[in-house]
């Protein structure tokens, strides 16, 4: 039989079993085979249902594959089971990402180990397998030394059970366990980080060579915060002056006004606090307000006097202000908007007494189109924090199942949201009508905890699921944003484990911490920027 046609052949119950228009996994084809030398292997660590490793050996154009639940050791005393499955497109191979809940194999896959193998006693490893017994060499990154296969049974789903070991050789290390190795050999990641910000995603519509498509559908820019030379002008400005900040020249005033009173012994929080933490936190916070009109929540006064929010650009803004004008403003409504994309305009808001930064979800060119689908848990009077951890909880459960990549955000007052990106060409129709339908299925399965009313006077103390913020001009505190609470607490990014830590609290960070927090563990959120996400259908 051809090579080709031998491939077609394997490859059919593959491709059976997927819907490609749902899987990023590639889809399998007729290629002839790959040039260059060696048979390749690879091995992916694979979270579906349960946790296995997919052990993949190149044969004819092909991948043959074993499901390996403990996956391979080089312990030569282990004995573990190696369930055959399908053969797979050699495109596989390099296949690290999320494979939808629903599909076949559903579930987070990395390439735990790769390289190249040779078959031993055999010039025909195809004949070998089919024969139930395969030995061979393994030159891998974690991976090396002489393995066997041997095929035992069936088990009650037809599947052949066979069994991996490795011979007592130069390379076999007793007590050696692949979990003690859990990371990428490709992106140096874990499962959870490819998790929560998969790198790249199949498109199956398109060619083998051109099916890995990068998640960032824009190249999100850089900045770089003030030099420790420009802290300290800042620092040595009296009541008010001016500050040169990146070469733009800020007039600064009633530095020494308390915006925020402060928290338990923590002293109060100045402009001047304001500012430099604006400035500070500019380069983890612009990438969410580049390209986008900002409301701005102005407390000139201080937070102990009422604030009010304002839209529109001042008459005496500075000229280097990016601003945009949005045509589809109604009569009465603001038109013209600042779009903060520097540093130093971070740092002359915080000047303008604009406390919080709420920026749009869609950005101003295509401002009908948000690049966010927002689920914000709303507490009410009698919801405790561990009720609105629990139904942060089902929402990720919510969108495990849909295969859907998302990310919370503790509100920095009492609540948590949930932001999950979404590629270009959506309106905000179609993403308030998403949002709804999960919400309202997560809070079907919680009735006690949620109210669907309108009005917070008659939720009943209840959380509300608030879908309602995906609309234009309707947004939520940036990432990194200050709160008008006392001790200035910030609206922070956290991984889904961190909703286990019995130490979070929706306030936890502050103006004075929250720098400390993004130099030791980073930003969860900003590996989803720009992601061009599909939302499945409900």
């Amino acid at each position: 039989m051809a090579r080709s046609t031998r491939r077609r052949a394997a490859l059919a119950d593959y491709n059976a079993k997927r819907d490609f228009d749902r899987t990023p996994e590639p889809a399998g084809d007729a290629q002839s085979d790959r040039p260059g030398g060696g048979r390749m292997f690879v091995v992916q660590r694979h979270r579906a249902r349960r946790l296995h490793y997919d052990l993949r050996l190149e044969v004819d154009g092909v991948l043959a594959s074993w499901a390996v639940p403990k996956g391979p050791t080089l312990d030569p005393g282990k004995r573990h089971l190696a369930v055959h499955v399908e053969d797979h497109p050699m495109e596989y191979a390099d296949f690290e990402g999320v494979i939808p809940s629903g599909e076949y194999g559903g579930g987070d896959v990395i390439v735990w180990d790769r390289g190249t193998w040779e078959p031993s006693a055999t010039d025909d490893p195809a004949a070998a397998i089919a024969a139930g017994e395969l030995h061979f060499d393994l030159h891998g990154e974690k991976l090396s030394g002489r393995f066997a296969l041997v095929r035992r049974d069936r088990d009650g789903g037809g599947r052949e059970q066979w069994l991996l070991v490795h011979k007592n050789d130069d390379s076999a290390e007793k007590g050696w366990d692949p979990e003690h190795h859990p990371t990428s050999v490709k992106s140096g990641r874990t499962n959870d980080e490819v998790a929560a910000a998969p790198a790249a995603l199949w498109r199956s519509d398109l060619p083998p060579g051109e099916a890995e498509v990068a998640v960032s559908a824009t190249e999100v820019p850089r900045w770089e915060g003030p030099t420790p030379e420009e802290l300290a002008a800042l620092d040595a400005l009296g009541r008010e002056g001016r500050w040169h900040l990146q070469g733009t020249r800020l007039s600064l005033t009633n530095l020494d006004k308390v915006l925020v009173p402060g928290r338990g012994d923590e002293p109060p929080l100045t402009k001047r606090d304001l500012v430099r933490y604006h400035a500070c936190v500019a380069p983890a916070m612009l990438p969410y307000l580049v390209d986008r009109a900002v409301n701005m929540h102005r407390f000139p006064n201080g937070i102990d006097r009422p604030g009010f929010w304002h839209k529109e650009v001042p008459p005496r803004a500075p000229s280097w202000l990016r601003t945009w004008r949005n045509p589809d403003a109604d009569e009465g409504e603001a038109e013209n908007y600042i779009v903060p994309d520097s540093v130093p305009a971070l740092a002359w808001l915080a000047n303008y007494g604009a406390v919080e930064l709420h920026p749009w979800t869609s950005r101003i060119d295509r401002p009908g189109e948000p690049t966010w689908a927002l689920f914000d848990i709303d507490p009410g009077e009698r919801t405790s924090f561990e009720d609105v951890v629990l139904l942060t909880r089902l929402h990720r459960t919510a969108l495990d199942h849909l295969g859907v990549t998302g990310c919370p955000k503790v509100s920095g007052q009492r609540g948590i949201q949930v932001w999950v990106p979404v590629r270009p060409g959506y309106s905000f129709t179609e993403t308030r009508a998403w949002v709804e339908k999960v919400s309202r299925s997560i809070g079907a399965s919680v009735p006690d905890l949620v109210s669907w009313a309108w009005r917070r006077d008659e939720r009943a103390g209840l959380t509300r699921l608030d879908y309602t913020q995906n609309a234009v001009n309707k947004t939520l505190v940036a990432p990194h944003g200050v709160r008008p609470r006392p001790g200035g607490p910030v609206s922070v990014p956290i991984r889904w484990d961190e909703l286990d830590d019995p130490g979070l609290r929706p306030d936890g960070w502050t103006v004075r911490t929250v720098l400390d927090r993004l130099a030791d563990v980073g930003d969860p959120l900003a590996p989803l920027i720009g992601m061009a996400q599909d939302l499945p259908a409900l």
